[in-house]
């Protein structure tokens, strides 16, 4: 079975049927074998001490020697096919996993954590651990307390009643700690996603000394979970040595039993021994599963968690390839706000775009500039209307035939672990010709010849040695890597100096020059002097958009008046005055 987009944990597993099937084929050996320590006690009480003959008892102990010996090849191969299959496991369902991961940031705003990486391995642990031997072992304990009556009623009877007892103590185990367990989750998984949001704003943090407040809040989730957990861990401790005593205990009590049963003349004093070490493999598997059910209940809860996120976040069904986009969009009545909002940020957009034709974007803050980028780019999906490029909805794109021929600059721009070479190629096989002539379009190879190892310089994800303006222009070269039919800059000059600034100018002609449809986000009017048209958001809704020239006139006469306006009121205020 291959890795693919539609693998879920449910699929991975019944693909591992065969591998569990081998597992408890030697499960099945094992067990068997087992029953050789209570064969040879028989043996050597009921029939070398009563014969005396020491050739009995030296191919006894050769073939139990060789017994054994088997035993731990079987064990050894039994617990390499587990580890092997936790990583098919995981080579199965960590691709998709990522891929549902990744959607799943796109949608919410609140579900950009890795926590599900953390569950993964969580259950390739379970898969590879004692865990589960546990349950292969636990169907054979019937066998044995099958012998066991056999024996006598009595040693049965007994073995099932210690049996009882020992599982009550797993049940109670996993009802005392399950509610502590996932409490204490969850507090350490808020406390690490609060850690990680404090080390992403280290500097300011330092810088306006609002570590050890800003600390205490950390500390305080961070020991509740370590209090709650502590709680559980106690409890747990307190029920597995409870259960290791109660089973010594048993074990003890049986040979007792056993010397009665002997006295009585009911059983044999070979068969009391071997009563005690079958009754030993009857509690073991349950002592297993004491010992073990802490990752156990964590593997079942991470396999549901795993579950959960795939059925929220499906696979996008396959697309069919369409030919590279001219650069002709068309927003039509789309109406959208953020996935998994209630309210709507932009609403009754339309618009339609030439391709080579270039619109600047202004407008307040919160005014839902951005989220026109998202939609334009696909990232988010309208809640009415459509977005076409090419007149085809850029939701049915398949993403990574469409995502070559767009390109975006963020207004946070990040770049990621590597060198800058691979980030201007987006991470794809780098092409050094392709590299270099978006760095020249981005007036940027220069300086990135100046630095250390040139286009060779790793930096890690927040840029390094990079100023902020450095990372701008290397994320607009990103940006224009591959010629894209359709580039969106989102506030593109914010931390650029004014020979930046030239060097964005000259990218946005050589665009027009090329026929690429471009759209600019801008507070600075200074870039937005060559565009063709300026779109006006106000409150998400469009209040002006049409020439360059006629939309700036027509917001100085709006401006004019409103100006005019207060200083009539003001002036007739004054007059009504005593």
């Amino acid at each position: 079975m291959a890795s693919d987009s539609n693998t879920t944990p449910h699929h991975a597993l019944t693909a591992c049927r065969g591998s569990l099937l081998w597992v408890a084929g030697f499960s099945l050996c094992l067990n068997l074998l087992m029953l050789t320590p209570a064969l040879y006690m028989l043996q050597v009480y009921d029939r070398v001490i009563t014969t005396g003959s020491e050739e009995t008892l030296l191919m006894l102990t050769l073939v139990v020697v060789f017994l054994f010996m088997v035993v731990g090849g079987l064990e050894w191969v039994r617990a390499g096919i587990l580890v092997r299959l936790g990583n098919r496991f995981d080579a199965w369902v960590s691709e998709p996993l990522h891929a549902a991961m990744f959607r799943r940031g796109l949608r919410h705003a609140a579900g950009q954590s890795a926590w599900p990486l953390d569950d993964l391995a969580t259950l390739r642990q379970g898969l590879a651990g004692g865990g589960l031997l546990a349950f292969f072992d636990v169907v054979w304990v019937p066998v044995y307390l099958g012998l066991l009556y056999l024996f006598d009623p009595w040693f049965g009877g007994f073995a099932s009643l210690a049996g009882v007892i020992l599982l009550a103590l797993v049940v109670a185990s996993e009802k005392a700690t399950r509610g502590l367990l996932d409490e204490a989750g969850r507090e350490q998984s808020g406390a690490r996603e609060l850690a990680a949001g404090n080390l992403r704003n280290a500097e300011a943090l330092d810088a306006m000394g609002m570590l050890s407040s800003i600390a205490g809040r950390w500390l305080t989730r961070h020991r509740g979970g370590l209090w709650m957990q502590s709680r559980a861990s106690d409890r747990a401790a307190m029920l597995s040595s409870l259960t290791r005593a109660l089973r010594l205990l048993l074990q003890s009590l049986i040979l007792g039993l056993g010397a009665l049963l002997v006295l009585e003349e009911r059983i044999t004093p070979g068969m009391m021994i071997a009563g005690s070490i079958l009754l030993g493999r009857v509690l073991s598997p349950v002592d297993q599963l004491v010992g073990s059910w802490r990752g156990i209940v964590g593997a079942r809860a991470a396999y549901r968690r795993l579950e959960a996120l795939f059925r929220e976040q499906p696979p996008s069904p396959p697309a069919m390839s369409l030919p590279r986009p001219e650069g002709r969009l068309a927003l039509e009545n789309v109406t959208a706000g953020a996935p998994g909002g209630a309210r709507p940020i932009v609403a009754g957009i339309d618009l339609r775009l030439e391709p080579g034709e270039q619109v600047g974007i202004i407008g307040p803050s919160a005014s839902g500039k951005s989220t026109l980028a998202r939609l334009v780019l696909g990232v988010w999906p309208a809640w009415d209307g459509c977005v076409r490029l090419d007149g085809a909805d850029i939701a049915r794109w398949d993403r990574e035939a469409l995502g070559p021929h767009l390109g975006y600059l963020p207004q946070d721009v990040e770049l990621f672990s590597g060198t800058i070479g691979e980030n201007i190629a987006r991470f794809a096989t780098v092409d050094s010709d392709k590299v270099i002539e978006a760095a020249r379009r981005a007036g940027v190879h220069e300086m990135i010849l100046r630095l250390p190892d040139g286009y060779d310089t790793r930096i890690e994800a927040s840029g390094g040695v990079l100023s902020a303006g450095q990372r701008q222009r290397i994320g607009l070269a990103r940006a224009l890597y591959a010629k894209p039919a359709l580039v969106f800059l989102d506030e593109p000059n914010s931390n650029l100096d004014h020979r930046g600034e030239q060097a964005l100018a000259h990218a946005m002609g050589a665009l027009r020059e090329e026929g690429v449809t471009l759209l600019v986000i801008s507070h600075r009017t200074g870039v937005l002097r060559g565009v063709d048209r300026l779109l006006v958001l106000e409150s998400g809704r469009v209040r002006l958009f049409g020439p360059r020239d006629r939309v700036l006139a027509r917001m100085a006469g709006r401006d004019s008046e409103a100006g005019a306006g207060k200083v009539a009121r003001r002036r007739t205020s004054d007059s009504e005055a005593p």
